[in-house]
């Protein structure tokens, strides 16, 4: 998939006291491990996909509102959301998957405001995997991508997932693409190495951002 080619900078918010790094990248590039070294370093995080999960659990309004669109099949048997069926709905559907964007990203969007406005931390990583697919770069004053070989991808989300390599592409395919999102990067994390290269990467960029809120 390839988003406008339009830098996102224009469109971000610089009226913040706290310097907030939009953190993204392909599905199993590392994104979770990235965030987590941050968080041992003190910076706060800020992670949609578990506000997403939040805002669909048992009771929750969003959880409601896709019932209601998706129909009785959306539930598990304990009345929990079931993702591996509307997975399966939303990539075979266009359509679906808009519907599900338009229930679940203004909640997502509204919560990430309201963790914003009590961060007092020198700077934050927000985690935004579809940060450039939804156009929510306005949240974010710097774009952190976290890049990794294609076949890295497909080898770590099978053994992390189970699914196979035709769903994964898929997953990948509904994604923007690799050039796209480099493009797009003010900073990026090259996850093709050891652990050890990667943790040392993410000091150096926590040093840098901490320079640019001269805050170190």
């Amino acid at each position: 998939m390839t988003v406008p080619d339009t830098h996102p900078q224009a469109q971000r918010n610089t009226g913040r006291k706290t310097l907030v790094i939009g953190l993204t990248g392909g599905i199993g590039s590392g994104k979770s491990t990235v965030a987590a070294e941050f968080s041992k370093l003190g910076v706060p995080v800020i992670d949609t996909d578990r506000l997403a999960r939040e805002l669909v659990a048992p009771g929750q309004p969003g959880l409601q509102e896709i019932v209601a669109h998706f129909g009785p099949r959306a539930l598990g048997n304990h009345g929990e959301l079931d993702r591996d069926y509307l997975r399966t709905r939303i990539f075979s559907d266009s359509s679906d998957k808009q519907t599900l964007e338009a229930i679940l990203h203004p909640r997502i969007r509204q919560r990430v405001r309201e963790w914003l406005a009590t961060i007092t931390s020198p700077y934050c990583i927000v985690v935004i995997p579809l940060l450039l697919e939804t156009s929510q770069t306005d949240l974010v004053d710097r774009i952190l991508v976290v890049d990794a070989p294609e076949n890295e991808q497909l080898k770590r989300v099978a053994a992390r997932d189970g699914l196979s390599h035709n769903a994964i592409s898929g997953i990948m395919a509904a994604q923007a693409d690799r050039k796209t999102r480099l493009s797009a990067a003010d900073d990026i994390i090259a996850n093709d190495a050891d652990h050890d290269a990667l943790v040392e990467r993410i000091r150096e960029l926590h040093l840098q951002f901490m320079d640019l809120t001269h805050e170190h």
